[in-house]
């Protein structure tokens, strides 16, 4: 029996890689993996400046609750500095938020396109059997 379920497991791969949708997935994940390059360098680069500006011109990178100072004995570090970074934090929620619109904003158009093809196959169908 385990033999029989090993055997459709690759059955079962092999259909999946022979129809296509591995390189659909592989398309994707390069897209993907390119238009989070562009969103975190217009994240980093654009919006997060905008925002140290209007705030007093520190990085937002830089925004941290320092817990436990640096303590430096003869120019060398004893103890890190011990802090909590949350403008890098903020930074990545930005980052998340615009990939997220972004990719909501993709797919609603991309339903919207679908629904307007159906409505479109349903009134052509309705002609016909007219």
């Amino acid at each position: 029996m385990a033999e029989k379920k090993k055997s459709g497991f690759w059955k079962d791969f092999k259909d999946f890689i022979s129809k296509g949708n591995v390189i659909d997935l592989a398309v994707a994940v390069v897209i993907g993996a390119a238009f989070n390059k562009i969103v975190s360098s217009f994240v980093n680069d654009i919006i997060m400046p905008l925002i140290s500006l209007i705030v007093g011109g520190k990085s937002v990178a830089d925004w941290k609750w320092v817990i436990t100072e640096e303590v430096v004995k003869d120019g060398s570090v004893v103890t890190a500095e011990n802090a909590l970074r949350y403008g890098a934090f903020i930074q990545n929620v930005i980052d998340f938020l615009i990939v997220a619109f972004s990719i909501f904003v993709v797919l609603r158009a991309f339903t919207k396109l679908q629904n307007r093809r159906k409505k479109a196959e349903a009134a052509e169908e309705e002609k016909k059997d007219a």
